[in-house]
């Protein structure tokens, strides 16, 4: 099948492998832009989106449960968290002036402005609890919905972080996660996340990400967190468990969902060239 049964795993996103070698750039490789490439699959932590054989898979989480039981007992403990505000972000500032750096000023800013009902973890500040998953842990499950603007690309760790929280994703961009993580997550968007695109962040006053938030009926919040809190055991990378029981419960986790991925596609290929 000239490769096209073989797929390769990254562990950084998909722009570091397409660096022109022409440009004298001192990181980053060609190696997605090269002829011997062009058949195989690459399952890489975020996809080109003009690329036909990546598909992007869930960044790992500092979670990496060893059984059903211990999703099962982590999806109980962030049902019964108490959220005691709105809204939070965390991350650091971005100076550039392009798309994803507006985009995150916009919402460090309105998250500033709503300073009573958003919380702002400052990256650049607090750069040592953003890099303690207990910290961070309890301030993502501290809030209602977590914000996920683009950060240097435009996907972020924090997507699956606030999921495993149980904090609903709030995208300004949707190729930060809705035409990313197709095997992942679910084609019902709103059933589990919010958007508000970058035009109406912009022109919508400043406090446009509070007010849509709060328009959002307190039912349907309950059932968008039920949703994500479902979501945790596709994006989470288990450690195996050698002492498994047959008789135990068990869940599809982000590699298996991955590999049954693979094997639909190149099942599909292959059906494809004996036609």
């Amino acid at each position: 099948m000239s490769g096209k049964d073989h797929f390769l795993v990254t562990g950084r996103i998909s722009r570091d492998f397409r660096r022109n070698s022409d440009n004298n750039s001192r990181w980053g490789t060609d190696l997605m832009l090269l002829p011997e490439s062009q058949n195989l699959t690459f399952l890489t932590i975020e996809r080109s989106p003009t690329s036909h054989n990546e598909f992007a898979i869930p960044y790992p989480t500092y979670f990496h449960p060893t059984s059903a039981v211990e999703i099962r007992q982590w999806q109980d403990k962030i049902k019964l968290t108490n959220r005691t505000v709105l809204f939070s972000f965390a991350g650091a500032q971005r100076p550039s002036r392009n798309y994803k750096g507006l985009v995150r000023t916009q919402v460090i800013q309105q998250c500033k402005n709503s300073s009573t009902t958003c919380r702002f973890l400052d990256c650049d500040v607090k750069a040592n609890i953003c890099d303690d998953p207990i910290s961070l842990t309890k301030h993502l499950e501290s809030s209602v919905f977590c914000l996920q603007p683009p950060g240097d690309s435009l996907t972020r760790r924090s997507v699956f972080d606030s999921i495993l929280a149980g904090c609903i994703p709030v995208f300004f961009s949707q190729g930060s996660a809705y035409k990313q993580y197709i095997w992942h997550i679910p084609n019902n968007s709103s059933e589990y996340s919010v958007y508000i695109p970058f035009k109406k962040l912009r022109n919508g006053g400043k406090n446009k990400i509070e007010e849509i938030l709060r328009r959002i009926p307190n039912e349907k919040v309950v059932g968008m967190r039920e949703n994500v809190i479902r979501l945790v055991p596709k994006i989470v990378y288990t450690k195996q468990n050698r002492r498994h029981k047959q008789d135990e419960e068990t869940l599809e986790d982000a590699f298996d969902i991955a590999v049954k991925g693979m094997i639909k596609r190149i099942e599909a290929t292959r059906r494809e060239s004996q036609d």
